[in-house]
């Protein structure tokens, strides 16, 4: 395997003195990841110091380590390992001679980027590098980039905030030469106040931009003109995505396709494109849009990106459907457990109003880091719930009071404290040809409720 880091070039990042030459092949600071030739950063946490765990990830095969105090194993020691890990993120940027992308927005990101990976490595198999997991953060970013290999030719990054200032670091780090903007929501509104200002934050993602870069923006969006005033500030190129006469790249037209998700033709600047996306909803519909404009924007293949769409992976806790059987048909079980926001909500409850299901069932789990309109946000989901023609609901916590109170009298509900009760409400009362669909903030654990229902024994 080509190595992805040399100790040399770790102690040239870094500043740091390696205890002597050796190879990685993989990055990690999670000690329970850490494999074969990997190389293991140790962070020291509030709560935690990865330095307690170093001897365990040399038995598990790891071939060296980032340290701040010394070890008798391969390492490099170096003042904050913390910093380090930003410093060889730096270094795995400036190496690489790609185009690399940056992905963020209240909803849509992780499954834009999963999207554009796909697209990319379509075009280019194995050359094409994108951050696991939701891994979005202060340290998941500089990890997937630390992790990059040096001969990538197209990177997609996700990147994720909950206060201002945070993004404009890591695109700093990340240095687009093109960043997308999914959507804007109400998502970590109790640290802004109003969406106005989380749309200002998400533009920091436009500060890092690349000589050259392109700002990919959702045209539908009221925050279109802030985003982008403060794109033209940064960017050399811009484009919009959307339903709305004058984006860019357009849908035409949008359709239910025959065995779920949509067909769609696309207009974009040059070219007009026909394709299926896999997943179903209006909302994946805007999240392929933003895919082709991004392809066009870093001069990718359209029509690779058109095969990829159509053949996405299921991202679990992100719309994963799995049929489970009954004594006398089958259940649809559609896991959105990871995240929620009420845009979020709004738009998986419409697409479980389209599901051809005996019953629709919703188990909603409470909205988090919403504020002083978490009351307002929550019981706003009434009327999503009325128009999707939900036979059934299971609201889980406290804060999905406000929404029962709307309901009562409306739709038969259940109001529980917490997933494990969910999922006895559900096993309970669930019939063949029932659609259930799982959503909550990722906090609320409504992936046990997916896994007890999906898990066996039925």
């Amino acid at each position: 395997m080509t190595p992805l880091w040399t100790a040399q070039e770790l102690a040239q990042a870094t500043g740091g003195i390696a205890s002597g030459d050796f190879v990685v092949t993989g990055v990690a600071f999670d000690s329970r990841e850490v494999g074969p030739g990997d190389l293991f950063i140790a962070l020291k946490g509030e709560t935690t110091d990865g330095h307690r765990f170093v001897d365990a990830t040399f038995a598990a095969g790891g071939a060296a380590a980032i340290v701040s105090q010394p070890v008798d194993h391969p390492h490099v020691l170096v003042a904050d390992t913390t910093q380090a890990l930003t410093d060889i993120a730096i270094a795995s940027r400036a190496r690489m001679t790609g185009k690399v992308i940056g992905v963020t927005g209240s909803v849509g990101k992780t499954g834009t980027k999963e999207a554009l990976f796909h697209a990319l490595d379509r075009m280019r198999p194995g050359q094409a590098h994108r951050s696991l997991k939701s891994y979005n953060n202060h340290v998941g970013v500089p990890l997937s980039l630390a992790r990059m290999p040096r001969d990538t030719l197209f990177g997609v990054f996700e990147m994720g905030m909950n206060h201002a200032g945070e993004l404009a670091a890591l695109t700093r780090i990340v240095r687009p030469d093109a960043a997308v903007v999914t959507a804007i929501a109400p998502a970590h509104i109790e640290f802004f106040g109003t969406e106005t200002a989380i749309a200002q934050a998400k533009a920091e993602i436009f500060e890092g931009l690349e000589p050259g870069g392109t700002a990919i923006v959702p045209f539908d969006s009221p925050h279109r003109p802030l985003l982008i005033e403060r794109a033209r500030m940064c960017a050399s190129a811009i484009m919009t995505f959307g339903m709305g006469a004058g984006a860019d790249v357009r849908a035409l037209e949008a359709v239910p396709a025959r065995d779920g998700g949509s067909l769609v033709t696309a207009q974009l600047p040059e070219a007009e494109l026909c394709f299926t996306v896999a997943a179903p909803g209006d909302h994946w519909v805007s999240n392929a849009l933003a895919v082709l404009a991004t392809i066009e924007a870093v001069g990718g293949d359209l029509a690779a990106a058109g095969l990829a769409l159509a053949e996405l992976p299921q991202l679990p806790g992100r719309g994963e459907r799995t049929k489970f059987p009954l004594a006398d048909g089958a259940v649809l079980v559609i896991d959105e457990s990871y995240n929620a926001n009420p845009l979020s909500m709004a738009a998986t409850l419409a697409q479980l109003g389209r599901e051809h299901a005996k019953r629709r069932i919703a188990v909603l789990g409470a909205m988090k880091e919403l504020g002083v309109r978490s009351a307002a946000l929550h019981a706003g989901l009434a009327e999503p719930l009325q128009d999707a023609g939900v036979d059934m609901a299971v609201l889980v916590g406290t804060e999905m009071a406000p929404l029962a109170d709307r309901l009562e009298g409306r739709i038969h509900f259940t109001h529980v404290p917490d997933a494990l009760e969910a999922a006895h409400v559900i096993e309970s009362q669930m019939r063949p040809g029932d659609a259930i669909l799982v959503k909550g903030s990722n906090s609320v654990g409504l992936s046990r409720v997916v896994a007890a229902l999906t898990g066996g024994g039925h």
